[in-house]
């Protein structure tokens, strides 16, 4: 009788004397060693899950850390996994981060556009709305950051971590400056996640008018920070165009640019481009000087917090999100 059942590759086992008995192109690995490298690997594996959830809930895992995960097309991957807020079982599927505002539409521009600001590539390069992965877990707050999970799994809710650039991992919860998460289930009128939710509402130059397309607006529950000071992360007269205590999805500018999450607020008014995220590949206004991950959060210069320049604090956090 095996001890433990894991699903893992055979080559990252190399330190551990284990036996293997094929399933698939996967392998079940009976532990025999006790390998202290070893047997911390194994821990990671021990489990098939889709996310953090079900790793929660079937196994009782209440650490956070990293784990692996398997997708319904059996793609093993590795993930962050938040288990201790709000009852835990929160998974990482993505980050925004912006490793250069003078930079408007540039290389590492994942969630808006790389190729410049185009009118020609009105969804930029469509990364709400596809498959493409890249970065990776421990390092997403000093890079963007995507992951299989991102479109595999089906959730309910999500959980938003604004944290400093560049923090380690362990660290992530100490670093952050704002941390909410939904909990009226509303991905579940959306196909289960963001992917399927950006292909209902494009991120699309022109797709839609200020105010009248936007995707869902859903109230937060907030696990540090509150409405006043996620309203003082953005600039003075941002403030007076948003309510905060939600998180909105798929919005237009004055000039039909689009957007894809106001994190922490509603938009009221119609220069969404200071205070919210992601982006299509034409903002028309100053074009190329909106374009951008963060779009134009340092229109009144780099971290002023005033005008319609968001807070350095902001401009320096990457935005994690999570799914449950």
């Amino acid at each position: 009788m095996l001890h433990w059942a894991v699903l893992v590759m055979p080559l990252l086992l190399a330190p551990c004397l284990c036996d293997y008995k094929a399933v698939g192109s996967l392998y079940i690995v009976e532990k025999h060693s006790t390998n202290p490298d070893a047997e911390k690997l194994l821990d990671k594996v021990r489990y098939v899950a889709r996310s953090c959830k079900e790793l929660k809930e079937k196994y009782n895992v209440h650490e956070d850390g990293l784990y692996y995960l398997l997708t319904a097309n059996s793609i093993l991957y590795e993930a962050f996994c938040d288990m201790t807020t709000a009852g835990g079982g929160w998974t990482l599927v993505a980050s925004v981060h912006e490793n250069n505002l003078y930079g408007k539409c540039t290389l590492g521009d994942r969630w808006s556009s790389q190729q410049g600001d185009n009118i020609n590539l009105p969804e930029g390069d469509g990364t709400w709305s596809n498959k493409v992965i890249f970065g990776s877990p421990e390092a997403a707050t000093s890079d963007d950051y995507k992951n299989p999970g991102y479109y595999d799994i089906t959730a309910e809710d999500v959980s938003v971590w604004h944290t400093r650039n560049n923090a380690n991992m362990e660290d992530w919860t100490a670093n952050s400056i704002l941390r909410y998460h939904t909990e009226t289930s509303f991905l579940t009128l959306q196909g289960g996640n963001l992917y399927h939710l950006f292909k209902r509402y494009p991120v699309r130059f022109n797709a839609g008018v200020c105010n009248e397309d936007k995707g869902p607006t859903v109230p937060i529950v907030y696990d540090y920070g509150n409405a006043q000071t996620t309203a003082e992360l953005y600039g003075l007269n941002s403030r007076a165009l948003f309510t905060a205590g939600f998180i909105t999805f798929r919005v237009f500018n004055t000039e039909k640019a689009a957007l894809a999450i106001c994190s922490g607020v509603s938009p009221t008014g119609c220069h969404t481009e200071h205070f919210c995220v992601g982006g299509g590949g034409h903002f028309p206004e100053g074009a190329p000087r909106q374009c951008g991950d963060f779009a134009s959060f340092d229109w009144s210069g780099y971290g002023t917090n005033q005008a319609w320049s968001a807070s350095r604090e902001m401009t320096e956090s990457a935005m994690l999100l999570f799914y449950r």
